[in-house]
């Protein structure tokens, strides 16, 4: 890094490392879920249109692992999941509530020319 600034091809790259935080398709998702406050599995399976129990879990398991979310509760005689509560980090509010908000916004700032030029790629 020179300057603040990434190189190609640098593996520590922080504009990188960020992008990696949404790389999994539902990951900013689950996110953006949790920003409402602390929820359910369960309530978040209902919230979430489209995920599947298992793709949500694995979700939730990357975004513990990298610290963005925790999960409270659940004393040992429910099963995984029920009873637990999962929320945002301190870490996982700053991206939600920043960059992720604001990738959001400039998302439907400009669905119209996305949703164009989506149907119009032609690899």
């Amino acid at each position: 890094m020179i300057d603040g600034t990434c190189q190609t091809f640098v593996s520590d790259c922080h504009v990188r490392a960020a992008v990696e935080l949404i790389n999994h398709t539902w990951d900013p998702v689950v996110l953006s879920a949790l920003r409402a406050g602390p929820t359910r599995r369960n309530d978040l399976l209902r919230r979430i249109a489209g995920i599947s129990d298992k793709v949500l879990t694995q979700a939730l398991q990357r975004l513990r692992a990298r610290g963005l979310v925790v999960r409270q509760g659940n004393d040992g005689r429910a099963p995984e999941g029920r009873g637990a509560v999962y929320q945002l980090s301190p870490l996982g509010e700053s991206f939600a509530n920043g960059p992720l908000a604001e990738l959001a916004q400039w998302a439907a700032a400009n669905q119209a020319e996305l949703i164009e030029s989506s149907t119009t790629y032609d690899p």
